[in-house]
Parts: C-alpha cells; structure tokens; sequence
C-alpha cells in the first residue's frame, strides 16, 4: 500500500527503511473472518447425530433442571431446536427465549429475557443454566451480570461480549441496515442510538461491567469462525475459555460444542453451590 502511495517500488522501499536503521514499519490490518468456512456446517450436524454425544455419552442426568436457550443474531428459538431436544433427552427441561429474530434493542431484549427467567426460575424452583449462541450469548452475559441470583452458570457460543462489531464486514453491513431501519422507527429493531444513547446504557454497564464471581462461566470460541473474530469471545470476566474447531453457525449443531457443553452442565450439577442461590 505504501509503495502505491508514493511510487516507489516495493524493494527500494525496504532498502530505505534498512539503511535508514529504522524498523520496517507492520500495518496491522483487520481481522477477517473466514466466511467460507460457514458453509460446512451441514458436515458439523451430520457428524453430531452418528455422535457419541448425541446419544446422551458423558451427559450428566439433568433431572428436570432449567436451562434457558438464547438464540443469535438474525436467528430465532428454531436455531436452537435440534439443543433443545439433546437437553430434553438428557433429563434437562428446557424454555425458549421467545425470540423470532434477534434484532431488538438489547435494553428491550434483557428486559423481556429477564421476565421469561425470573418466571423459569419461580416455576422450577432453581436457578437456571442459560446458553446463548452469538448475540444470544452477549444478552446471557448482560442478564446473568444484572441477575446473578436466577442463573446457576451460562454457556456462551461464538459470542462476541468483549467487542460486538467485531464481526466480518457483511455482517456490519446488515446491522446498519438494521439499525437505519431502527433509527427511522420501524418497530422491533434496534437502532444507532443503541450503540452509545441511553436506551441501553444499563445494557451496556452490565455487559462491560465485572461478571458475578459466584456464577460460572464457560465462554467456547472457534478461531475457524467464519462471522466473529473469535478474539472477541475472550471476555475475561469468564471462568473458561473453551476452544473447538467449528463454524459460527455450526456451533448451534457441532459434536465438540455439545461436548462442552455437557461438561458445563455436569459442573453444575455436581456441586450445590448454584443450587442455593436460589433458596
């Protein structure tokens, strides 16, 4: 790019910054998901059904335990269908986020999330395990942080909590449109002004703030992930950083996401701790 700029050709340009004894200068571009790679997610379900997994191998007993699915973005409670059904085979009970596309202002969003959990939590009597998938993920992270009494732990998958909009440039491009549709008042969207207005300020302190240190939290990334940076899953309020080899969208469908997943829950269910919480 330098060489462009100023005509001088690229090998001329590095014997300068040599004999001037100055460091060859690094631009650091970027990062650019791989979107290409999303598109083996249809390999990643077929591997999970002939899984061992799948069949319920290493699952703890869930014993009618909550656990509330959060779906990502653009996407609905159907992106987490074929979880849900692993969950209730396994013993857990399992509610929807009710979410038909996960484009609402995030201040609307945890507020209705909140009353679903609050209401999950009065019905079974525990405090709930929450997995949320990409922005379903950054939501589970606000509303554990907000109310860390109605969560025994939360799973987060592909989640961009430490930076949002680090995500590749096609996906940028359907949150501004998003976000202008918001902005001129078509209803359900969020808007520009969810971003830095106060619309979600409380959202935004709870998302930046300190996580709740008597909640476990398993933050599973992929650095094949075709849409987030998987730099940005790496919240440090987390208790683990969990890395697999899977597509963004595949994380929903993938055999080492379940694994790990199950491994969470099992945590869970091995100690007391989270349990009473919610005495």
């Amino acid at each position: 790019m330098l060489s462009v700029l100023t005509g001088v050709p690229p090998d001329a340009l590095m014997g300068y910054w040599w004999a001037m004894g100055v460091p060859r200068p690094r631009i650091q571009t970027p990062a650019l998901p791989p979107l290409w790679r999303e598109s083996r997610f249809g390999f990643e379900a077929a591997r999970l059904l002939r899984s061992p997994v799948w069949r319920g191998v290493g699952v703890a007993p869930g014993n009618g335990r909550p656990v509330l699915l959060i779906p990502g973005f653009l996407a609905g409670d159907g992106s987490l269908a074929t979880m849900a059904k692993w969950l209730r085979g396994n013993g857990y009970r399992t509610r929807r986020a009710g979410i038909r596309a996960n484009v609402a202002c995030s201040e609307d969003a945890c507020g209705r999330l909140e009353e679903r959990l609050e209401a999950f939590a009065a019905r079974t009597g525990r405090p709930v395990a929450i997995v949320g998938q990409s922005r379903g993920g950054v939501l589970a992270r606000a509303v554990a942080a907000r109310r860390p009494e109605l969560v025994a732990g939360i799973v987060t998958l592909g989640a961009p909590t430490v930076s949002m909009l680090r995500v590749h440039p096609l996906i940028l491009l359907q949150v501004g449109v998003l976000g202008a549709l918001g902005t001129g008042r078509v209803p359900g969207l969020f808007s520009v002004h969810c971003l830095r207005g106060e619309c979600c300020e409380d959202f935004r302190a709870a998302l930046a703030g300190p996580f709740p240190a008597g909640v476990p939290y398993v933050a599973v990334y992929s650095r094949t992930d075709g849409i987030v940076d998987w730099r940005a899953c790496l919240d440090p309020g987390a208790t683990e950083h969990v890395e697999v080899d899977a597509s963004h969208l595949g994380m929903a469908l993938n055999r080492g996401v379940y694994e790990h997943v199950a491994a969470a829950l099992t945590a869970l269910v091995d100690t007391d701790e989270p349990l009473a919480r919610a005495a």
